[in-house]
């Protein structure tokens, strides 16, 4: 017996002329204003007025009902347009919101909105808090050649890692993320030990590929892709179990400690598809955040830690 699976599990029901609800609910709110834009005017408009009337409205109540934009449905990104607009652009962190101003105080423009970060914390071995409740861990994974390997080896491949998300009870995200690569460093360490090479001809060649990396750097936006495997433990606790306690806390260890578990099988699996993998610690988590919220922004130096001291080194003002 063969069962055909749609390629597309999520997709909404047909129920009328190959159209799902919302889309038939979007015609039939089209066609019922029309009729009322029709109705009112009772012939008192000349027909090319009412058609110049009417007509733009079917067009958009066709467009929002059939177009599409990115896969998603042109309705959606009206929605998440006009939420975007009224959305709070300038954020400030405050856990609490942010306080009214008083009554003799007038403020132009909006207040600041409170900003809701995912993540509530780091754990000292990588593993995030996120603010709804629940951990998370992150593992960085390698790529294989699968182009370059035979029929039967592609076959092997990809049921071993069907094999792996077969056995997955929760919710897994496979992220590929592209970050922008800096060479000046990798230029300035060869230029800084072509010196001390014996050889002239080396030292040569040496300054003519630190020379051809900034040159490379400066004409081109360079990129490397990372991929990034999320591992979730939801459990039953909500934001609000992020309180202080004995009894959270030991929640708290008990889904770090579980999904730490499903981040190492991760790995484990991805070990036998040829892949290299690895859990990410603390600071590398951290690093990752910092260039996902920022990418194009120069990352942060000498964060310290919430158990170091803050130094002021020589020549900072």
């Amino acid at each position: 017996m063969v069962a055909r699976i749609p390629a597309d599990v999520e997709m909404p029901d047909k129920i009328f002329a190959n159209l799902n609800a919302r889309q038939v609910a979007i015609l039939a709110v089209t066609g019922v204003l029309a009729a009322w834009v029709y109705l009112i005017t009772d012939g008192r408009l000349p027909v090319p007025v009412l058609a110049a009337i009417v007509l733009p409205v079917i067009a958009c109540g066709c467009a929002l009902a059939l177009g599409k934009r990115d896969g998603l449905g042109l309705d959606r990104v009206a929605v998440h347009a006009f939420a975007y607009l009224r959305r709070n652009r300038k954020l400030v962190t405050a856990e609490e919101g942010v306080p009214e101003p008083p009554a003799w105080c007038r403020v132009r423009g909006r207040l600041p909105g409170a900003l809701r970060l995912p993540v509530r914390a780091i754990r000292e071995d990588g593993v995030l808090e996120l603010a709804e409740g629940g951990t998370a861990a992150v593992v960085q994974a390698g790529t294989v050649a699968f182009g370059l390997r035979t029929q039967d080896e592609q076959a092997a491949l990809v049921g071993v890692f069907a094999g792996w998300l077969n056995s997955l009870d929760t919710p897994v995200q496979i992220l590929m993320q592209a970050r922008p690569v800096d060479l000046s460093s990798l230029a300035d360490l060869i230029e800084g030990t072509a010196g001390r090479l014996a050889d002239p001809a080396l030292e040569q060649a040496a300054r003519q590929h630190a020379q051809f990396l900034t040159e490379l750097g400066d004409t081109r936006d360079l990129l490397t892709r990372d991929v990034l495997i999320v591992v979730r433990h939801d459990g039953s606790e909500q934001a609000s179990s992020w309180k202080r306690g004995p009894r959270r806390t030991a929640r708290r260890d008990s889904s770090s400690a579980i999904v730490t578990r499903r981040a190492e099988e991760a790995v484990r699996s991805l070990l036998t598809l040829g892949v290299h993998a690895s859990v990410l610690g603390a600071d590398d988590v951290r690093d990752l955040l910092v260039r996902s919220l920022s990418p194009r922004r120069a990352e942060p130096v000498g964060i310290a830690r919430p158990d170091e001291p803050i130094t002021r080194g020589e020549g900072t003002r």
